[in-house]
């Protein structure tokens, strides 16, 4: 690895050397654009919209344009005189608990590596940090600009990963879900059963990029100049769910069958609808039986009256 920036981090009197590495990469396959009929590599032109010279890279500069339309253009000479372009301190702010920083602020995380002859410090800061169970919150100055970070460990490393400034967060604002949501006590009991059959400790080496690994086939496939492997549909997600309480427990069946264990027999919607079939082969034998009592009923009083007749005569 190489690191992408050097400096210290500084907590009260106590300044710890560090230089900063990426702590991630991605693996996504890089393309070029390309002419489709013979593959040639498209060259974009940096071309003025007010002269229409090119402009080569040397007489780029960086403009902001005003909601009025006024420009102002910034030069490499503007950025320099700014205090955070050469800033190359790591600032302690203050010491939160872990669990009060919200995932939702975290952006890119990095290594800190110490220099030799400050492993003690930076041995001393990571313990700290280990022992009172808390994250220091600090400012850096990265790239012009400057950043919101906290410093956290990991693996006997000190990492130092970007926050978002708390205006960067969107507000989600969905009116439906203001609304009240009539939830059923089997339904609830159902959704947790779901939830416990799916537990497991989390171990991200299990997952795999099915849709990177397919990228990779069909690309080394093209290079070899083979056929494509057929790749197999994904199962359209169902949007719209009938029976709730039925989509439960079938999906707790198949978690149980993943897990190979036994699916419960019947399940919750299957009683509830055989509980149905019951009620109403119920009321039908209770119909019938009273059909055939009223039946006979009336056979006797046919019979009664019969009877008397043949006396008589």
């Amino acid at each position: 690895m190489r690191a992408i920036w050097k400096g210290a981090v500084s907590f009260g009197l106590v300044n710890v050397p560090v230089r900063l590495f990426s702590a991630t990469q991605e693996h996504d396959i890089r393309f070029h654009q390309v002419h489709r009929e013979d593959g040639g590599r498209i060259r974009m032109k940096r071309i003025c919209s007010a002269c229409g010279e090119e402009v080569a890279w040397d007489q780029l500069a960086k403009g902001y344009e005003a909601e009025d339309g006024r420009l102002v253009v910034l030069t490499d000479e503007d950025f320099d005189q700014l205090p955070l372009s050469t800033g190359r301190e790591i600032d302690v702010v203050e010491f939160v608990p872990t669990g009060q920083v919200d995932p939702i602020l975290y952006g890119k995380a990095y290594y800190l590596e110490p220099d030799a002859r400050a492993a003690k410090p930076y041995a001393l800061l990571r313990e700290a940090l280990e022992a009172t169970d808390r994250v220091a919150v600090v400012k850096v100055a990265l790239r012009q600009r400057e950043s919101l970070a906290v410093l956290r460990v990991r693996d006997r490393v000190i990492m130092m990963q970007t926050l978002m400034w708390p205006d960067e967060i969107r507000a989600a604002e969905f009116p439906v879900l203001e609304e009240d949501v009539d939830l059923r006590p089997q339904e609830l009991r159902m959704a947790a059963s779901l939830v416990d059959s799916m537990a497991a400790d989390f171990e991200p080496d299990q997952y795999e990029d099915d849709y990177q690994q397919a990228l990779v086939q069909l690309v080394e496939a093209k290079l070899e100049g083979a056929a494509p492997a057929p790749v197999e549909a994904a199962e359209e997600a169902q949007t719209e769910v009938v029976d709730l309480l039925s989509a439960l427990q079938a999906s707790v069946d198949r978690a149980k069958e993943a897990r190979g264990e036994k699916p419960s027999s019947g399940g919750a919607a299957r009683k509830s609808a055989s509980s149905g079939t019951k009620k109403t082969a119920a009321k039908k034998s209770s119909s019938s039986t009273s059909a055939s009592t009223t039946k006979k009923t009336a056979a006797k009083k046919t019979a009664a009256k019969k009877t008397p007749a043949r006396k008589s005569a």
